[in-house]
């Protein structure tokens, strides 16, 4: 799952809502700045994140540094090897810069996150499966 999540420029292939990601600046093997793109019902804005990997301690660290709707977004990943697979802690802070995006998106986070989280998912099954 660690590999999954830290490989963001993937994103566009299977994240619904991300219709574009690139690396704008690499600060060093484990942190960079990506510029995401996302896109929903003929609206779409772009942001930039600083990412902050460590693969020894199976963390993925985002924080939005520039651009977007977002006045905050930040989320944070930890992956917990068991004996079958890992157990995934995720949290995330946002807050939109318009007070009525912010409220209407608050009753969908629910719904937007458990169809994030089956992607993810679904990813990670997928590549388990070309593997074999």
């Amino acid at each position: 799952m660690y590999a999954v999540v830290s490989d963001v420029e993937k994103y566009p292939q299977f994240l619904p809502w991300v219709t574009g990601l690139s690396i704008v600046r690499r600060l060093s093997d484990t942190v960079f700045d990506s510029e995401m793109r996302v896109g929903f019902a003929g609206l779409s804005e772009r942001y930039i994140s600083r990412v902050t990997l460590d693969p020894v301690a199976h963390k993925v660290d985002v924080v939005k540094t520039e651009g977007g709707p977002f006045r905050q977004l930040e989320n944070h990943w930890r992956f917990t090897p068991k004996d079958e697979g890992c157990s995934v802690d995720f949290s995330i802070a946002f807050e939109f810069r318009n007070p009525l995006l912010n409220a209407v998106a608050g009753k969908a986070f629910g719904i937007v996150m458990m169809q994030m989280a089956s992607a993810f998912e679904a990813r990670a099954k997928a590549l388990s499966q070309e593997a074999l």
